[in-house]
């Protein structure tokens, strides 16, 4: 602990419980929400989870709740620059003293539970939204479902996007073991959309609720229009509704269509529906930054589906090959991701974020690689360097939020939080 007290010193405080880790759970979260008072009462919650597209998946609902003149909170994590970022509401991110202010009045609690730091954040959002009137709040899920501090709300609606092989570790090493995981955010009776594959919803459908999933009870049709996203056409039971979506690839589309599926059957209208696609914004995710003549693309796939999604887009884009800046967390399956975006690259920079003890050395990724021109930088603002140089058209970067969280400020010219990064 850096020091007792004051904004900096409680920031200090929850920032290092993310070296204990992860602690699989409800016990401490609902203890500690008990002590605050049930905030999570307040409103009603959306509970989003998936393996992939869980964050963009998110910021579409609340962007579409938003857009049908409902208070909306959005809760999402990692965060890539500032804290404050998992913190939204009504678009805007809540101001760093409020979350401050709550944070030095939650800090006793949790600590007389012994909250990790999710179960710290996930409670510290509940209270920051029903600080701030949130009628409902969209909350996507940590890892997992079943034991994740978020399933202590309890959802009127839920979403699971997907299920890959990430986190294998913690959660069971098949697609099986993980659905069963994922499927705990469910509630008997209560609505639920997915996108999950179509072998894998038996074991969902064992929940209980009132699940719709894409290629039975509702279904998408996409056209592409490049790098203005997609448009989206919804058929369900609850309507039809047309949207464009500015979130790139076929992945993005699907995305922005099951969070459409989830505002139908929360009784939005189409117009509020496609007002609120339109609206969205996820950086890091296939973001587009114009830097120094070169089109950088930003996206944080980690796990190897997630990267397979980013090569296919990029080659529905027409791009062919471009230069790769990548860095990565040494415990993922990165064998698998390199797999998936060797074949994209021209080149590529190695790199690693600067703040995250996870990241894996530079070096150790070159046998990723083989037969393609490799730079090992220890550092991304290193890597920029000598991206730079190469003066290419468009550049990928991508392995890491936490990477992008570092390179992004550097693009855009900005500050950024200058605290280790675990979670």
């Amino acid at each position: 602990m850096t020091d007792s007290g004051g904004p900096s010193g409680d920031l200090a405080w929850v920032f290092a419980r993310q070296r204990f880790g992860m602690q699989p759970g409800l016990g401490r979260v609902e203890a500690l929400l008990s002590r605050l008072g049930d905030p999570q009462r307040a409103f009603r919650t959306v509970l989003v989870g998936g393996t992939n597209g869980k964050g963009s998946t998110a910021a579409s609902l609340a962007a579409m709740l938003r857009a049908g003149s409902v208070r909306a909170g959005l809760f999402t994590s990692p965060h890539l620059t500032r804290f404050t970022e998992r913190f939204v509401v009504d678009g805007a991110e809540l101001p760093e003293a409020e979350v401050a202010a709550a944070l030095a009045e939650l800090r006793p609690h949790a600590e007389e539970v012994g909250a990790s730091f999710f179960e710290v954040i996930t409670a510290l959002g509940a209270e920051l939204f029903r600080r701030a009137g949130v009628e409902v709040a969209v909350m996507e899920v940590g890892l997992g479902g079943r034991l994740d501090a978020t399933n202590a709300l309890d959802p009127v609606l839920s979403i699971l996007t997907n299920v890959g092989l990430d986190h294998t570790e913690v959660l069971g090493d098949t697609h099986g073991a993980i659905a069963r995981e994922k499927a705990g955010i469910l509630r008997a009776g209560r609505p639920a959309v997915t996108g999950v594959a179509a072998d894998l919803r038996p074991i969902l459908r064992v929940e209980g609720a009132a699940l719709w999933a894409l290629g039975e009870e509702a279904h998408l049709s996409v056209q592409g229009r490049g790098w203005d996203g997609s448009e989206v056409t919804v058929d369900s039971p609850a309507g039809t509704v047309m949207l464009r979506t500015p979130l790139l690839g076929a992945h993005g589309a699907a995305n922005a269509g099951l969070a459409a599926l989830a505002a139908l059957r929360l009784g939005l209208s189409p117009e509020a529906v496609q007002a609120g696609a339109q609206a969205t914004q996820w950086p890091g995710r296939l973001e587009v930054i114009p830097w120094r003549g070169t089109r950088v693309l930003l996206d944080g796939a980690h796990n190897p589906d997630g990267a397979q999604a980013v090569a296919a887009a990029l080659r529905e884009l027409g791009v062919d090959r471009l230069p790769l800046v990548f860095g990565a967390a040494g415990d993922k399956d990165l064998a698998g991701v390199a797999w998936a975006l060797r074949p994209l690259a021209s080149e590529v920079i190695l790199t690693r974020a600067a703040l995250s003890p996870r990241a894996a050395d530079p070096a150790s990724l070159a046998p990723l690689f083989p037969d393609v021109p490799l730079t090992a930088t220890d550092h991304p603002q290193a890597a920029l360097d000598a991206l730079a140089v190469l003066r290419a058209p468009q550049a990928l970067v991508c392995g890491s939020l936490y990477l992008l969280g570092e390179v992004r400020p550097l693009l855009l010219g900005e500050d950024s939080e200058d605290r280790e990064r675990w979670q």
